[in-house]
């Protein structure tokens, strides 16, 4: 079965060429030329809708419906929101390939399409597909470990989810964890329940690493740092207190500022999820679903972020 054809561009797209917001049309076409889509959908297109010929709507293109799916993260859309913006900005139109006459996929296909890309397991080759071409490119300073399990997800009710406390204030739901490099790239990812500790999954974000790891003071622990000087890693982990000890030693302040120093870099893709992304919760019910969403949206983070590298 081949893909959904869509009309060329006719009298009124012409018509329209140039208008609409010139700002939000140049980051589009920065973000377009940052990205490699066939890379993004080459997966999706082994699936067997796009191989088996048969009766019946033809699917969207992949290219097509993987860049409204980052239009959707970049600008903080839900499926209905998405829907109306491509209906309505003419940027958005034309980012996607969509002309003024061309039918726009409704929230219930995008719905549908996340749910199969789910299924079939493609976001961490979405992902993965991303900090490579990033990496290609020279962008990162330095390479991370790749791959991450796939743990089962959840229906109706969300037994996956859990509570915890922070600052007081109780908390019920999941923590996503990544890995970044000083360049500020997301390389690596795992994602649990909110109860789970921060510094559970740091040895499997790190294991592969050979030259520095820079955490806070949460994953402070002396059988990590050994490991690390085991393996000749630096440890660039944040020194506490330890039960008694009433005040840092000297080194140890003068170390955890120069840490610190090359630590808020790697902050900033967190800070870039957060503030621009918008993603403070999760969407969903069920682990997978949620997993499958945050992995969608530290690759809008990578993408978006690797603009200013590329300008630096």
């Amino acid at each position: 079965m081949g893909v959904r054809k869509n009309g060329s561009m006719g009298f009124v797209d012409a018509a329209l060429d140039g208008m609409g917001g010139p700002r939000s049309a140049k980051l589009l076409e920065r973000l377009d030329a940052a990205t490699p889509w066939e890379k993004l959908a080459a997966p999706i297109r082994r699936l067997p809708e796009y191989n088996t010929p048969g009766a019946g709507h033809p699917p969207w293109c992949p290219v097509l419906m993987v860049k409204c799916l980052m239009l959707q993260k970049w600008n903080n859309l839900s499926d209905p929101g998405l829907e109306e913006a491509l209906k309505d900005r003419i940027s958005f139109r034309k980012f996607v390939g969509l002309s003024f006459t061309d039918k726009t996929p409704d929230e219930t296909t995008f719905v549908k399409f996340r749910a199969r890309l789910r299924e079939a397991g493609i976001h961490d080759a979405i992902f993965d597909a991303v900090v490579e071409h990033i990496e290609a490119r020279g962008l990162l300073v330095k390479q991370a470990p790749r791959g991450r399990p796939r743990p089962d997800g959840t229906t109706t009710r969300d037994r996956d989810a859990s509570f915890t406390s922070k600052h007081g204030v109780p908390h019920h739901g999941y923590k996503g964890h990544i890995a970044a490099d000083l360049s500020g790239i997301v390389t690596d990812y795992r994602f649990g329940t909110a109860k789970e500790h921060d510094s559970n999954h740091i040895d499997d974000l790190t294991m592969h690493e050979t030259t520095l790891v820079l955490a806070d003071s949460a994953y402070s622990k002396e059988e990590r740092r050994a490991e690390l000087r085991a393996r000749g890693v630096i440890d660039g982990i944040i020194y506490k207190r330890n039960r008694g000890q009433k005040k840092l030693h000297d080194w140890q302040e003068r170390w955890n500022a120069i840490v610190a120093r090359d630590r808020a870099r790697v902050e900033h893709p967190t800070a870039m999820m957060k503030q621009q992304l918008g993603y403070r919760r999760v969407r969903y019910r069920g682990r997978e679903r949620n997993e499958f969403d945050f992995a969608l949206t530290t690759t809008a983070c990578n993408i978006k972020r690797s603009l200013s590298l590329r300008a630096a």
